[in-house]
């Protein structure tokens, strides 16, 4: 939304748990985030988010017919897909981590994830997934872009070019800024980081 000029209101919400289910139910029916609330309507899920904007905004997806097929294919992909890289590398913008090992499974999302990236730059010309401008397939894989940069994952040259296109988007960045000024924790996903490697740089405020 930040990238296409969509105004909203964001509200910060603290993890105090893992899951925060009771919390995040006073606004998200499902207990989850992120969640839109436009007037007195809830859209809990990401992809329903994307296609209810797409409703009322251009840009959302690509006007080309084959590249917007293919853009709702690998958001989907995305939102249900590539465990390993979900629960082996935790979400977190600011910290850099040495990894011990790189599990098989682990591998095997990362090569599928370059071979999406791969064939859609290819396809359509890039620089983003979906052609000349950026929509809402590659606001699905800026958590990913994050993932690349704290956990070092080997990328393809292609790729690699991509995922530092996403970090340098002015909502990437307002992103970084916003987590490296946080200064709650939930210790259950700092053990999970710390599980995986060494933390060797970590710039969130104390």
């Amino acid at each position: 939304m930040r990238e296409l000029g969509i105004a909203f209101k964001e509200c910060m919400e603290t993890f105090d748990s893992p899951d925060n289910f009771e919390k995040f139910r006073s606004f998200s029916p499902a207990g989850t985030v992120p969640c839109l609330v436009d007037d007195d309507r809830a859209i809990w899920d990401s992809l329903a988010i994307a296609e209810y904007l797409a409703e009322r905004h251009d840009g959302v997806w690509p006007d080309d017919e084959d590249a917007r097929a293919f853009a709702r294919c690998v958001s989907a992909e995305m939102h249900s897909s590539f465990s390993n890289l979900r629960n082996i590398c935790p979400m977190n913008c600011a910290i850099t981590v040495e990894m011990r090992e790189m599990s098989e499974g682990l591998q095997r999302d990362i090569t599928r994830i370059d071979e999406i990236w791969q064939e859609a730059l290819q396809r359509f010309g890039g620089p983003f997934l979906g052609g000349a401008a950026f929509g809402a397939v590659d606001a699905f894989f800026c958590p990913v872009a994050f993932r690349v940069k704290s956990y070092q994952l080997p990328l393809s040259a292609v790729s690699a070019a991509y995922c530092e296109r996403l970090l340098e988007l002015g909502g990437m960045q307002a992103w970084y800024q916003a987590a490296v000024q946080e200064s709650w924790r939930e210790q259950t996903h700092e053990e999970e980081a710390r599980a995986v490697g060494r933390i060797v740089e970590d710039q969130r405020q104390d």
